[in-house]
């Protein structure tokens, strides 16, 4: 199978596709974190290239609810955004599956097929993902396990505890990655 990774340049989810054995390439405008083949560029200059497959990870920063305070600052921002979304979801491509947390994708566009969780997959933590499917079943857990522990910020808030991380490291990065388990199940249930 011929599976594009849309907006992917940790290489986590296509790296799940090749190992089963699938034409799996990443594409984003940064590099690839992990060798393997890789597109650096827009992704929607290669829509129309005959996937059979197409995994979306469109950038949540101007979609996200967990920024809705400054929604009022980004117009501009988030109608390009999901302009970028619907381009996505509308791609030439038979089978699509986009990610992206509680968004604005729900209220503007249309809401997620489904709603998956990493400790469905083996992954003690919580994440929100939502899935928005284009002639794809829904994910099955494979693995259900605990939600993980939470950390309690000065305010109060609970977040789950991986969030917690120093500020040395580049949280955003890091809290966008597509937990193993999640990009294995996909690899395996939709390839």
């Amino acid at each position: 199978m011929k599976v594009l990774i849309a907006c992917e340049y940790s290489g986590v989810v296509r790296d799940a596709f090749l190992t089963r054995g699938h034409d799996a390439i990443s594409c984003d405008i940064l590099p690839t974190e992990r060798e393997g083949p890789h597109i650096e560029g827009d992704v929607l200059d290669v829509l129309n290239e005959n996937w059979d497959l197409m995994i979306a990870h469109p950038p949540c920063t101007h979609l996200a609810v967990s920024g809705a305070r400054w929604f009022k600052n980004k117009v501009e921002e988030q109608k390009e955004a999901l302009q970028f979304v619907k381009t996505l979801l509308d791609a030439p491509i038979p089978k699509i599956a986009l990610e992206n947390p509680v968004s604005v994708i729900s209220t503007r566009i249309r809401k997620p097929d489904q709603i998956v969780q990493p400790y469905w997959f083996g992954h003690e933590a919580t994440k929100t993902t939502c899935l928005w499917l284009k002639n794809l079943p829904l994910l099955e857990p494979t693995d259900m396990v605990g939600k993980g522990e939470r950390h309690i910020t000065k305010s109060g808030r609970s977040l789950p505890k991986w969030y917690n991380l120093p500020p040395s490291v580049d949280r955003g990065k890091l809290r966008s990655l597509t937990f193993q388990g999640m990009a294995d199940a996909m690899a395996s249930q939709w390839g």
